[in-house]
């Protein structure tokens, strides 16, 4: 099976298609992806240590939440792809 490739970069067609979006392109944003834990204490993160597996009542192959600054964009899940954790997107919000 190939390895997945990142996503292209559409500037050129997101400018074309939307010239509004051409002067933000190159803003800066964080995109987080949240994996609940519940029931995680301080006292839980004060002793996280390398290697350390961090136990989650989310289900595997779940989708979990993506958000850009705090605002949810879509919904993905988690696939290993080489030696590397990533998020395959499944639906867009």
């Amino acid at each position: 099976m190939p390895e997945p490739a990142i996503a292209p970069q559409p500037e050129a067609k997101l400018a074309e298609t939307y010239p509004g979006w051409a002067r933000v392109q190159e803003l800066t944003c964080e995109l987080t992806v949240e994996l609940p834990v519940p029931g995680l204490r301080v006292r839980d993160l004060i002793g996280l240590e390398r290697d350390l597996v961090i136990a989650s009542h989310w289900l595997v192959g779940s989708d979990i939440p993506l958000r850009v600054n705090g605002q949810l964009i879509s919904w993905g899940e988690f696939e290993v792809v080489g030696q590397k954790l990533a998020v395959r997107l499944t639906e867009l919000a």
